[in-house]
This record gives structure tokens, sequence and C-alpha cells, in this order.
């Protein structure tokens, strides 16, 4: 992401839009059915949306996996070379000590650091020879932002594990999921067992709190409804989400969050100054009354950690659990 602050924030912007997308195409009949625990399966198959079986210290292989687009993916033995298609599944493997084995990424992965050295295959959209080349036994890809991708891979004989978790618990059953997969089950039950201890830290802070009313913006004009990850996060912190009475991504009405009045206002940090979101906020007709803007209560937060469904969306839930009740949680 070199150049000048203008291309970063198009490309942030681009890549946000892109999320929404990812969840308007992966909402509807179809979601409600992979979030639905399955049919008891044999000993060697774990649905990647179900809870998660008990841990053991080591894998047992040949291993088979439901993934979130209904595929059985059978594991002969822990990947040795895994290409990731996007940042949260970057973080996940370097989170559960499976950083060795990574020999490609996304262009937009930059955490952790080493995978900034790691050769790059595509952006949003995947270079197949690129990830071809590399000759991966393992690609691990969003089932609704890498669909094209995922079918042609699959063409090819290259091993698929796509997953797409809508919530905070399902985050956390597939960094548990992919310990198994690659032999990391006590590393991957330390990481969720951290984001695990999150949640129920900040449950425990705002329980008998009185919820806030909020708004958040992660894109010029877009906000985030009902039936997402964020959605939920906010009100893990004790938060009532002003948009929730639309589902998923959508462009703000203006006139709309004048009438809800909430209490604060979160938007991501950007690179670009003025930060376009609040120079949006600052300038729109009539918002001047609401008491987010009277109060001051306009909250920059980190964006990675709260748009990418991987490990560190346990530092995004502390983060805004501190933005609404900064008394309570600490």
């Amino acid at each position: 992401m070199i150049g000048s602050n203008n291309k970063i924030t198009k490309a942030l912007v681009g890549m946000l839009l892109m999320l929404m997308l990812a969840f308007t195409a992966a909402c509807g009949a179809t979601n409600d059915a992979v979030n639905e625990p399955s049919a008891p399966a044999a000993n060697t198959e774990q649905n990647a949306s179900n809870a998660p079986a008990e841990t053991s210290d080591a894998s047992v292989y040949p291993l088979t996996l439901k993934d979130e687009t209904g595929t059985d993916v059978t594991f002969e033995q822990a990947p040795a070379k895994v290409v990731t298609l996007v940042p949260s599944e970057t973080e996940a493997i370097y989170a559960i000590g499976g950083g060795d084995a990574v020999v490609g990424v996304d262009e937009w992965s930059n955490y952790p650091e080493e995978a900034l050295s790691k050769p790059k295959v595509g952006d949003m959209t995947t270079n197949i020879e690129a990830v071809a080349a590399l000759d991966p036994d393992l690609v691990l890809a969003s089932s609704s932002m890498n669909t094209e991708a995922i079918e042609k891979l699959r063409e090819l004989d290259i091993t698929v594990f796509a997953s797409d978790p809508k919530t905070y618990d399902a985050v956390v059953a597939k960094l548990e999921n992919l310990g198994k997969i690659m032999d990391k089950q006590a590393e991957a039950a330390a990481v969720a067992n951290r984001m695990r201890e999150v949640k129920q830290q900040v449950t425990d802070a705002v329980k008998d709190a009185e919820k806030k009313t909020v708004y958040m913006e992660f894109s010029p004009g877009w906000t985030v409804g009902s039936g997402t990850f964020l959605d939920e996060l906010i009100a893990i912190a004790g938060g009532t989400n002003i948009a929730a009475g639309k589902p998923d991504w959508y462009e703000v009405s203006a006139e709309e969050v004048v009438t809800q009045n909430p209490q604060l206002i979160i938007y991501p940090k950007m690179e670009e100054e003025p930060n376009p979101i609040v120079a949006g906020i600052e300038s729109r007709p009539g918002w001047n009354v609401i008491d987010a803007v009277k109060n001051k209560q306009l909250h920059a937060v980190e964006n990675d950690p709260l748009v990418r469904v991987g490990p560190r969306l346990a530092d995004g839930l502390l983060e805004v659990a501190k933005v609404i009740h900064p008394d309570l949680v600490k």
C-alpha cells in the first residue's frame, strides 16, 4: 500500500465496499443453513460452523472437515505449504503458530509483519496462476469474498478450505478448526481461549450498565446493520446499534441518523487528514444537533481488528467496549 494518502484512503474504501458486497451476497437462507449445527458425523469429521470438539494435543489424519461452501475437505497430513487469499486467514494461521507454512498471501495482508515479505497472489481478485505456481497443499479463503477463485482453484485440484464466520463465536470455532487442520490444536486453543476470556470480561463488565446508542460508520456514507459481527460486537460491548433496523452494510440515511440521535459515533482511523468520514459527518445538514456531535462523542478506533474475522477481533471488541463504557472496561 505505497503511494499518496489519497490512494491509501481510496484503497481502504474500496476494500470496505467489497466487504459490504460480501455481506450482501452472503445473506439469505443459505446463511441460516450453514450456521445451524448439522447431524453428528464420523469421528474424523467436524463441520466448520459447529461448536468445537474437545481439543487434543495432536490431530489424527486422515481428517475431513466440511467448509462453509458445504464441501468435505480431506487432509491426509498437516499442510506444509499454505496460501491465504484474505487478511483474516493470514492473521489466523500466524496466530496459531502456522506462519512457517505460509508461502503466499494476498496484497491486503499486512499483519503480522512477517506476512509482508511473502509472495503476493492478488488483491480482491486472486491471481490463479500465481497461486498454482506456489504448489500449495492448502489455500485458505473466504467463501463470500473469493467465490470465483475457489471454483477455479478446485478445478485445478488445489485444496481449498473456505470460511465465512458471521459471529464472534464462529470466529473462535474457525481458529480451532484451523488448529485441527494444521496439527496446531494446543496453539489454537490458547488463541481461542483468549478470545473467549475477552468476550467474558466485556460481558461481565457491562452486564448491569445502561445501553448506549451507537452509530458506526466504517466507510464514508456507509454503516453496518443487523446480521453482521460488527452489530454483534456493539451489543456485546453494551451498546445499541441505531442502524440495526436494516441488515448488512448499507448507505446511510442522514435524516434517519438525526432522528435516532445516537449518543456515540464510532469510525475508523485513516491515514488521510482530515479523516473523510469525520469531514462528512461535520458537513451533513442537521447533524450538529445529534447528541454525539454536540457532546463531542466521536471516537476513532483501529480499523483492521474490527473488519477482519480473525484473532484480533478480540482487540476490536475491547476497544469498542472502552469507547462505549470507558468507566467499566479498562
